[in-house]
């Protein structure tokens, strides 16, 4: 699960009547056990993978998600305070109305980050006579706005409109509150009872003359060492979730990081003997450099928890091959898991990935059963109401 979604229920604590309920609002204050670079010297990306402490009681289950609380970066806080002319020392109330220092509040409870339109239009409200907000704001300056805010953060904004925000109290009119960043958990608790794991992409990029990097998974990637401390909460997903008759096969396409849940869901399976059939589809840019969890699953495979591991390296030969087109590949095979009874799972990428998997599974099933892409999108719907077609997709 992306670092972008926002935590929208309660925790999955611990049914323990004695346990603490932790939340979004109070998190748990977890040790950092583990974190460690998964991808190779030389990748274009920066994965990590992560352990996290859990108190007795707290539990989690395969296809759920770990709620990580981050902060705003403190070189970044201290660039908007000067931009802003404060000390970070003045007093405001927070959401709650409880207050605190300025300081406090632009790294725990300010969403300084990514610039989105919305913050330009609160910016215009205190400034309604500013030519240059102005030519953004409205729906008529909807792509105005937005190809500003591309690549841009908010202190970019107050840069580009200095003087505006006058009052410490103002930012929490114009921002929009820091919210938990969910991410897929990559472990079963029946293998790590005392913690959770999650796999992380480092999101680093150059925009606009300015070095940046995403809010969690910054964090993560700098901020969180072996024996530091992170809050964090449980957050259930009962939508996302193994067979309960432990027989059936499951065939899951999890690209990148999208391959933390089944990591949980093969270790889940092992850890308790289930003897349905897994399958998996994994792909990334290279072999030698990204293959997350390479030396696990190729073991669990030799072992045969895995029965089939078909991987995708799009960058290693001139054609680039993704998971879809492994799934193309191996249409006959896919069909005939189906027609077993097969639970069909899909986590990652949701603009791309996920529509090219979908069209491939669809492809599968009309080749498989002579039928026509109407007849796969009918048994397709009818494997969504049996909850043989499950997405964790962002």
């Amino acid at each position: 699960m992306s670092e972008t979604l926002e935590a929208t229920t309660e925790s999955a604590a611990a049914p323990a009547a004695h346990a603490p309920k932790y939340t979004r609002n109070n998190p748990y204050q977890s040790n950092v056990l583990v974190n460690e670079l998964l991808t190779a010297e030389g990748s274009e990306k920066e994965t990590r993978h992560v352990e996290l402490s859990l108190e007795d009681g707290m539990t989690y289950t395969p296809g759920d998600a770990v709620g990580i609380l981050p902060e705003n970066r403190r070189e970044v806080v201290d660039e908007m305070l000067q931009a802003l002319g404060f000390t970070g020392s003045e007093r405001v109330l927070d959401h709650y109305k409880v207050e605190i220092d300025l300081d406090e509040a632009l790294r725990t409870r300010l969403a300084i980050g990514k610039l989105e339109r919305g913050r330009i239009t609160q910016m215009v409200k205190l400034a309604p006579e500013n030519a240059g907000l102005k030519a953004m704001a409205g729906a008529d300056n909807k792509a105005r706005a937005e190809e500003y805010c591309y690549g841009r953060e908010f202190i970019d904004l107050v840069k580009d409109f200095p003087g505006i925000i006058t009052q410490p109290q103002q930012l929490f009119q114009i921002l929009a509150r820091l919210t938990p960043r969910m991410y897929s958990i990559a472990s079963s608790q029946a293998l790590h009872a005392d913690n959770v794991q999650t796999t992380v992409r480092v999101v680093r990029y150059d925009a606009h003359g300015r070095s940046r990097q995403g809010l969690a998974s910054g964090h993560l990637g700098e901020r969180a060492p072996v024996g530091g401390t992170m809050p964090i909460f449980l957050h259930a997903n009962g939508n996302f979730r193994l067979p309960e008759d432990s027989s059936k096969p499951v065939i899951m396409v999890g690209p990148g990081t999208g391959v933390a849940p089944f990591r949980a869901f093969l270790e889940e399976r092992q850890a308790k003997g289930e003897t349905g059939d897994n399958w998996l589809f994994f792909g990334e840019q290279r072999r030698a450099l990204d293959f997350l969890y390479q030396e696990q699953f190729e073991g669990m495979h030799k072992d045969g928890v895995l029965t089939r591991l078909e991987t995708a390296f799009s960058r290693d030969q001139a054609k680039k091959i993704y998971v879809q087109d492994r799934i193309e590949e191996h249409a006959a095979e896919v069909y005939a898991w189906l027609e077993r009874g097969a639970y069909f799972y899909v986590c990652g990428d949701a603009t791309r990935m996920a529509k090219d998997v979908h069209t491939a599974l669809l492809d599968a099933i009309a080749k498989g059963s002579n039928g026509t892409l109407e007849h796969a999108e009918e048994y397709l719907a009818t494997m969504k109401k049996q909850k043989r077609y499950q997405l964790d997709v962002y």
